[in-house]
């Protein structure tokens, strides 16, 4: 089971032909779980958000079973309680995609819509995927924020406003003016191993959204 997309004529197929590796993972996992959404992960939120959440790629066990980005994982409990803290949430997240969730004023999409081996996709398939994230940001009028959940995020970001990578350095809390209207926001990935180390707080999590916040502008 998988939630519609708010952004449907954006989406890639349900199976994407496009990074011949990726499409070799589904394959192997659809015979080994076919009940998982094994597929492309669509957008997940609002269409008329004005802060888009960027993250890597779905997780084995999460998204990628799931069919909704960040769900059914660790980092998924951490965005999503967060999200509810700051009121871009209604309802209850329940780790399963039919547990009624929405979100407010917000979209989380991935980097790269599809599962790779070991959680770390090539750079070809991050640029074979970008122009789904590209296509994505061009069609929310009201997006004024992004939040960009570890480096793959970052940078792919920078590509779609067509930014040079030097000018604009990852690290956690940094913010970068896009456009002229986008403010980026920086966030180390709110992974279990980064929270499990410590690199990344809940609070410090929290403070990236408060960020962001103040930069949402009249409503």
């Amino acid at each position: 089971m998988s939630v519609a997309s708010p952004l449907p004529h954006t989406e890639p197929p349900h199976d994407c032909p496009r990074c011949p590796r990726l499409v070799d993972l589904r394959r192997d996992l659809r015979a080994e779980h076919p009940d998982w959404w094994n597929a492309p992960v669509h957008a997940f939120g609002d269409e008329r958000a004005w802060l888009g959440i960027i993250g890597l790629a779905p997780g084995k066990h999460g998204a990628n079973r799931t069919g909704r980005p960040f769900t059914g994982d660790y980092a998924g409990d951490l965005l999503f309680a967060t999200l509810d803290k700051f009121g871009l949430s209604h309802g209850t997240y329940a780790s399963r995609p039919d547990d009624g969730l929405a979100l407010h004023g917000a979209v989380i999409v991935n980097a790269v819509r599809c599962l790779p081996p070991q959680n770390k996709p090539t750079p070809r398939e991050i640029a074979t995927c970008r122009p789904f994230l590209d296509r994505q940001i061009e069609a929310l009028p009201d997006l004024r924020v992004l939040v960009a959940l570890g480096r793959i995020a970052h940078d792919s970001v920078l590509r779609a406003f067509g930014e040079k990578l030097s000018d604009r350095k990852f690290a956690h809390g940094a913010e970068h003016r896009l456009s002229g209207r986008i403010v980026l926001v920086d966030s180390y990935h709110c992974s279990r191993y980064n929270t499990n180390t410590r690199r990344l707080t809940p609070e410090m999590f929290e403070a990236v959204f408060a960020q962001a916040l103040a930069h949402r502008g009249p409503s």
